[in-house]
């Protein structure tokens, strides 16, 4: 299991970036400012640090410094700022990666399954969920459904992998927005029926349900 220290003082945003990697298999720790943050970094050892740099206290920069003298451990920069003088005093600092507000919450995981597999993390062996005929992997991103390739968009292969992760559980509209789209997405809500229409079609099967006035949900295994 890998831990991922969360720095993030926009709680908001703290929460989604939990509950988003949690439900991809991390464990998470979250601080909402740079004292917190330096204090949780010395309680155990971290896989990964989310290190917003906008932060109450000590800035992110600090920390980031403060941390570089003690650990090499993998940092991936997530903030507003996204000047070029800001993104190479970053990586003036060893940092891994840097990711700019507004992000996309499925390639900020795919870049945290990247760095944590180029760190000899996290991804070495291959990650599987299976669901009735269905079969998802994780690391390849390939879905196969009765053993043959399912074509898929990334956003429907997120939608099939966030159902299958939790059968039964309702995922509402807002939700699957704010874990897909991104926590600032201002668009039309059907948005989120289209995809799931396509996907149901692609599928062929009723494995994804509407559950009326709340969201969708995949069916239980035992029905």
């Amino acid at each position: 299991m890998k831990y991922i220290l969360i720095v993030e003082d926009e709680p908001d945003i703290q929460e989604l970036l939990r509950t988003y990697l949690e439900d991809a298999g991390y464990k998470t720790v979250t601080a909402g400012d740079g004292v917190e943050a330096l204090a949780l970094f010395g309680t155990r050892p971290f896989d990964l640090v989310l290190l917003d740099l906008m932060l109450p206290k000590i800035d992110g920069f600090s920390v980031c410094e403060l941390i570089r003298q003690q650990s090499q451990v993998p940092v991936l920069m997530l903030t507003a700022l996204d000047g070029e003088e800001q993104q190479l005093r970053g990586f003036g600092m060893d940092i891994d990666d840097y990711v700019t507000k507004p992000f996309s919450m499925p390639v900020l995981l795919e870049k945290i399954r990247v760095i944590l597999r180029r760190r000899g993390g996290a991804g070495e062996e291959s990650r599987r969920l299976a669901y009735r005929d269905l079969s998802l992997d994780l690391d390849s991103r390939e879905a196969l459904l009765a053993g043959r390739p399912l074509e898929l968009t990334a956003r429907e292969f997120e939608l099939l992998h966030t159902f299958l992760s939790a059968p039964g559980r309702v995922f509402t509209r807002e939700m699957l927005l704010a874990k897909l789209w991104g926590y600032d997405f201002y668009g039309d809500e059907r948005v989120v029926d289209s995809h799931i229409k396509n996907l149901r079609r692609k599928l062929g099967r009723d494995y994804i349900e509407t559950v009326r006035g709340v969201g969708y949900r995949a069916v239980k295994e035992d029905r």
